[in-house]
């Protein structure tokens, strides 16, 4: 079967194809290069590198297929793993939670270490891009606890007015769910994804967040998946 048929280009950049395949920036697919673990044609790649849809790739020992199917996961992620590849110290990546098969995939948004709950990965660059850009908007939900009751005037101002950080106004949906007099449990929606968002919201108003969860991201919702539990799913 000709590249003609399969509707493939001539020539492929290498950092392109690597970067569609393994769900992963072309900036990182040119470490991978740099690094000397991508070869092509039995042959170390360099940078820059063209290929057609006759060559073999490879990383490291395993090759990597021209056509490639599409993969996405859902895992549960406890608290106590960075949602990273390296190991911070001795801090777990939440890809010890994976089968050998997963780990290459990339995560599709991030949680931090004291965070848990829904996580995505995929080797499907354009669906992590359109789930994670703002212009997507993707409405995220989180189950959120604070070390002491939310007064109702700042209740009002995260959901109304939005509160100032360094790096802008932080607005987002509350709805409370404890019941009797406390008021610590909220839901949060949001469709914002900045660093520590929620956290640096509550902390400048004099709140600790002492338990924060994620329910739901865009059409996917975390339902009964145990904690560490994987399920995959379709785009």
């Amino acid at each position: 079967m000709s590249n003609q048929q399969l509707n493939l280009p001539q020539q492929l950049r290498l950092n392109k194809f690597l970067a569609e395949r393994l769900g992963i920036s072309r900036r990182e697919a040119d470490d991978l290069i740099v690094g000397g673990k991508v070869f092509v044609d039995d042959s170390v790649a360099v940078l820059g590198t063209r290929i057609s849809f006759d060559t073999i790739v490879r990383l490291g020992d395993e090759i990597i297929p021209f056509r490639n199917e599409y993969i996405y996961i859902m895992l549960n992620k406890p608290v106590g793993y960075v949602c990273s590849r390296k190991q911070q110290g001795d801090v777990p990546t939440v890809y010890e939670l994976l089968p050998p098969e997963y780990q290459m995939l990339k995560t599709v948004g991030r949680l931090d270490k004291d965070s848990s709950g829904l996580i995505l990965f995929t080797n499907d660059g354009d669906f992590a891009y359109q789930m994670t850009h703002p212009k997507f908007a993707k409405t995220k939900v989180y189950k959120v606890c604070l070390n002491r009751d939310l007064e109702p005037l700042h209740q009002q101002m995260i959901a109304d007015y939005g509160v100032k950080l360094d790096d802008g106004i932080s607005k987002f949906g509350l709805t409370r769910l404890d019941v009797g007099e406390t008021r610590r449990e909220f839901e949060v929606t949001m469709s914002e994804g900045r660093n520590r968002q929620i956290r640096r919201t509550f902390a400048a108003l004099g709140y600790e967040v002492k338990k924060l969860h994620r329910l739901s991201f865009g059409k996917y919702e975390l339902g009964d998946l145990k904690p560490g539990q994987i399920r995959l799913v379709t785009k």
